[in-house]
């Protein structure tokens, strides 16, 4: 088998029971398909799957060779679905790719340079990790550097102004920022002050509002 080959074995069973004997073995439930092909349920091994990507500097853009049934597919994985507490593979879907058509991917974005915004007090913020692509397989990007090194407060750097490598094609919305210099949040003022000042106010009204003693009445002081 090649570098990234993965072995896969046909899955009988579907249901969370058969999932959960699978998951017990080491294995997980995953399917593969494809534009010309039926999905078929098909299973591997967790290990191999997560050691595959550690190795390979794409992440989960890698293509695999799938070994199935005696054939071979380059696949891409589609989704991948994680354990929410502890991360371990619980589902993976396989899409068998053609080399000379374009598909579309999720790339990483990678962000370098330091913004003079920065310095001067301002908060780097990028509200995008990952950006929408078409390109052949092998054409597929690791991830995609975006400079920062010129933004002030209150600049952005947009879809639009990233340099993507040639016969790449953008998919994500041009206009979105992927990263922008923000004023950081002044910081409010204590209110202890205002609000005693207040307090004595109040009690001050409160004392000119007391009503007086009618006369022929002795308060308790001038009786005693």
């Amino acid at each position: 088998m090649g570098e990234n080959a993965l072995a896969a074995e046909v899955r009988s069973g579907t249901g969370k029971g058969v999932a959960r004997r699978l998951r017990a073995q080491g294995r997980i439930p995953a399917v593969l398909y494809g534009r010309a092909k039926q999905a078929r349920p098909i299973t591997v091994s967790a290990r191999d799957l997560q050691l595959l990507f550690q190795k390979s500097s794409a992440g989960i853009n890698t293509l695999i060779d799938l070994q199935l049934e005696g054939g071979e597919d380059v696949v891409i994985v589609k989704e991948l679905q994680r354990e929410p507490v502890g991360g371990s593979y619980v589902h993976a879907d396989f899409y068998t790719v053609d080399l000379t058509q374009k598909i579309a991917v999720s790339v990483p974005l990678h962000f370098v340079g330091k913004a003079p915004g920065v310095e001067a007090g301002g908060i780097l913020d990028h509200p995008l990790r990952d950006i929408e692509l078409r390109c052949l397989p092998r054409a597929i990007p690791e991830s995609i550097e975006v400079d920062v090194s010129g933004l002030e407060i209150g600049q952005s750097v947009h879809v639009r102004e990233i340099q993507l490598p040639e016969e790449v094609e953008v998919i994500s919305d041009p206009e979105l920022a992927v990263a922008s210099v923000v004023a950081p949040k002044a910081e409010e003022e204590p209110v202890v002050e205002e609000a005693i000042e207040d307090e004595e106010a109040a009690a001050a009204e409160g004392e000119e509002a007391a009503p007086a003693a009618p006369e022929g009445e002795k308060s308790a002081e001038e009786s005693s």
